[in-house]
């Protein structure tokens, strides 16, 4: 095994022997000099794996000496020892972007464990996350054979995806693939559940919160007229994107509450986030509103009217709230509105529904270079976290902050990666989402899919009559027996949503203060 060579920079190295000898002892080859410019010198000529630098010595200061370092290899670790406690040599030193900060007089252990720190931090990382994984994959096997409420599955799912966070940055990839199977078998499971389950819940006083009851449920509590809310409805955003987007979230906001709900079938953003901003179901938006609502069959576009059914909602609930409502598909009227946020400062209540993400799974599908961009969930999130960072909406965020706005970020719908296909037949009117069909004539696996023969059953509208609703389970896309084999080889492996999983299904709708 390599020794880790270190660069040690004090002008009084020899009262340090005893350190250097502790560390050649733990198999470490250190490298001494007295001066910034023999380190310098030091640094062009060999390779070292970190350096320990004295901040106090004479000629070149060890700010000086970490200035060029950085400029030779800006990635080499520099940890910078010091006598002075004073704030703006701290404040200097970070600003260099150095790996530590220790205070003479240090003593081996300090060293040893900063070495650690800098240089073994990802192994030591990857395996303590193994270690605690595997001591936790029994408990999730067991806990995912007893669960059996909406609440146990919220928190299953959270705990799946704080894993898979977890097991992505680590180098053992057998452990990512074996919760990947625990993944599987728990949107199984869930599968049975909501098959079992969802119809009752629509009628009942014992259910989670759906899509039609977001706006009463969680933006309503928190509407006053001392303080603005900011409520962001991201299209498309699966929980464990909103997790990697949180932490830029948080360096302006507090998280007050974190909340899940549960989209309602189908996952499609004509009928679940229709539901949002009307507070009804599409059974009744189609009876109350008819002018607004349509059908996958009809033509035109499915959710035209979004804010004609909010204005609609806040009537019908008796509210008297000052409130916008803003639709961005394109750059440009992002960056418009981010321009003129300010104007929103008299508002109770600003909706924003931006629509990136969904566009992102919809590339996905129509372009290589996102196909290879976004090969699977961890490069997906990784997409969506190079977007957020650059977008005009993470600039309205932060603009909501210094406004003293609250915010409440949400989605619609999750989206799943689809590898399976299973055949469905039908009229040539059946509707053309790849996780659900409606129509006439409907042939399909019967153990594929959970099958509603009366859409009013769950409060959906009958297309025509004998127009059944079928979703399907798990990661299973729809395909016709015609060209069977071109079009599972366009489908597979692409984000789809309109089905029953987890990732479609339970839905983040967080609520914040501003720091």
């Amino acid at each position: 095994m390599r020794k880790i060579d270190i660069l040690w920079v004090d002008d009084e190295i020899d009262l340090l022997k005893p350190h250097i000898l502790f560390l050649e002892k733990k198999n470490y080859q250190v490298t001494s000099c007295t001066n910034g410019a023999d380190a310098i010198d030091l640094v062009e000529d060999q390779n070292f794996d970190i350096v320990f630098l004295d901040e106090n010595m004479p000629g070149i200061t060890g700010l000086e000496t970490l200035s060029s370092i950085k400029q030779i290899n800006s990635n080499l670790p520099v940890v910078m020892i010091t006598k002075s406690e004073e704030e703006y040599i701290m404040e200097e030193a970070i600003g260099s972007k150095i790996a530590d900060y220790l205070i003479k007089p240090v003593n081996p252990n300090q060293i040893l464990l900063s070495l650690k720190k800098n240089l073994d931090h990802s192994r030591l990382v990857s395996e303590k996350t193994t270690s605690s994984y595997q001591q936790e994959f029994r408990k999730i096997a067991m806990d995912l054979a007893m669960v059996n409420s909406y609440s146990d599955w919220i928190d299953m799912y959270k705990k799946l995806v704080h894993w898979e966070l977890e097991l992505e940055n680590i180098d053992d990839s057998g452990m990512l693939e074996i919760l990947e199977s625990q993944k599987t078998e728990a949107n199984t499971q869930f599968f049975k559940f909501i098959k079992k389950n969802y119809q009752n819940w629509l009628s009942s006083d014992d259910k989670p919160t759906f899509s039609h009851t977001v706006f009463k449920d969680y933006v309503i509590p928190n509407l006053s007229k001392d303080q603005g809310v900011l409520w962001v409805v991201i299209d498309n955003l699966r929980y464990d994107q909103y997790r990697v987007l949180e932490p830029f979230i948080n360096n302006y906001f507090k998280k007050e509450e974190e909340n899940s709900y549960f989209s309602i079938l189908p996952t499609a953003t004509q009928y679940a986030r229709n539901a949002i901003f009307s507070g009804l179901m599409p059974s009744e938006m189609e009876k109350m509103h008819p002018q607004y609502w349509k059908n996958d069959t009809d033509e035109g576009g499915k959710n035209l009217f979004e804010a004609e059914f909010l204005e609609a909602q806040i009537k019908r609930l008796g509210l008297n709230i000052n409130h916008s409502f803003h639709k961005i598909i394109t750059l440009k009227s992002g960056k418009d509105l981010a321009d003129n946020f300010n104007t929103t400062k008299q508002n109770d209540l600003t909706v924003i529904v931006y629509n990136f993400v969904d566009m992102l799974s919809h590339a996905k599908t129509e372009m290589e270079v996102i196909k290879e961009l976004a090969g699977d969930d961890k490069a997906y999130r990784s997409l969506t976290v190079s977007w957020f960072k650059n977008s005009p909406l993470f600039d309205m965020i932060q603009k909501a902050q210094k406004l003293g706005q609250k915010l409440i970020i949400t989605t619609d719908h999750g989206t799943i990666n689809c590898k399976t296909p299973t055949k469905v037949i039908g009229d040539k009117n059946i509707s053309s989402n790849l996780r659900y069909k409606t129509g006439r004539s409907l042939s399909y696996e019967d153990k594929d899919v959970y099958a509603v023969k009366n859409p009013k059953d769950i409060f959906l509208p009958s297309v025509t009559i004998n127009s059944p609703f079928i979703f399907t389970k798990e990661d299973l896309f729809f395909a016709y027996p015609n060209n069977y084999n071109h079009f599972v080889k366009y489908y597979k492996n692409t984000y789809q949503h309109g089905g029953i999983s987890l990732e479609e299904m339970i839905i983040p709708c967080s609520i914040y203060s501003p720091k």
